[in-house]
């Protein structure tokens, strides 16, 4: 059975999902669907983009994701559609795929102009129903991405600020998103840390002047209420509170910065 994926910043009180999913099911009625989240904060293509890279590692190939955040709908930002490690996906041209095209092999990019696929007419406000999920449902019947427009090799990308090293012995980057439990997700990796420290052990974690301590291993280690740094599931060092919400003691903005510093006190 065919797999559409979706991931949406709708929210759940409106038509817009179903009306997505009843126009997949017009073309594909076998087809699957599963809601990632419709829940990313609105207009938020960074939160989008990252959510979108974290679940694709759990699908099988053939899966068509769907990605609708789109601020510029009904402008001239294009639609594409790519396909990754035999995995696809379908999204407006403004950054959704950043992290995605980063991290996994490209097999095929092209942009989505055929009309013979879409839903008529098209609304300038909603590409999501009459654009996006007709493609989808038609690539989860087996057309091919090919079909569906010109191959590009042009990619708007997100200009996502990296880590960089600070002295003495330290690491310095910032706050992603924070996730429905208010867990600060930041842009440092397991990856940026073992290039710097051979082991966690003897780092305290700052988010702007406040110490939070060595990275923990996981929640309980610190007592309810207490602030802590630890390894999330997508391996990226968060900010967190034991069992309360870090997005209400500390900014969750990208101007927060978090540093990763070597101290052999622990604060």
């Amino acid at each position: 059975m065919s797999l559409i994926t979706l991931i949406t910043d709708f929210g759940t009180s409106d038509y817009y999902v179903g009306a997505m999913k009843g126009i997949i099911l017009q073309t594909a009625p076998n087809v699957r669907i599963v809601d990632i989240t419709h829940h990313i904060r609105p207009h938020n293509v960074v939160h989008g983009a990252v959510v979108l890279r974290q679940m694709m590692a759990c699908f099988p190939r053939d899966t068509v994701h769907v990605a609708v955040v789109d601020p510029g709908v009904g402008s001239e930002r294009r639609i594409v559609a790519g396909r990754y490690e035999g995995q696809y996906v379908i999204a407006p041209d403004n950054g959704l795929i950043s992290l995605v095209h980063r991290d996994m092999r490209l097999e095929g990019m092209h942009t989505v102009r055929n009309t013979r696929y879409f839903r008529a007419p098209v609304s300038h406000t909603f590409h999501g129903r009459d654009i996006i999920a007709p493609v989808a449902a038609h690539v989860a019947s087996g057309v091919s991405i090919a079909d569906l427009g010109p191959p590009t090799d042009q990619l708007e990308l997100l200009r996502l600020a990296k880590p960089e090293r600070i002295e003495p012995a330290g690491l310095a980057g910032c706050v992603v998103y924070a996730d429905h439990f208010g867990n600060l997700a930041t842009n440092i990796s397991v990856a940026d840390l073992e290039s710097l420290y051979r082991t966690n052990g003897g780092v305290n974690v700052f988010v702007g002047e406040h110490c939070v301590g060595p990275i923990r291993r996981t929640y309980s280690d610190v007592p309810i209420g207490e602030p802590l740094a630890l390894i999330g599931s997508s391996n990226m060092l968060e900010i967190s509170v034991n069992s309360r919400r870090a997005d209400e003691r500390f900014d969750d903005s990208p101007e927060t910065r978090i540093i990763v510093r070597r101290d052999a006190a622990t604060c």
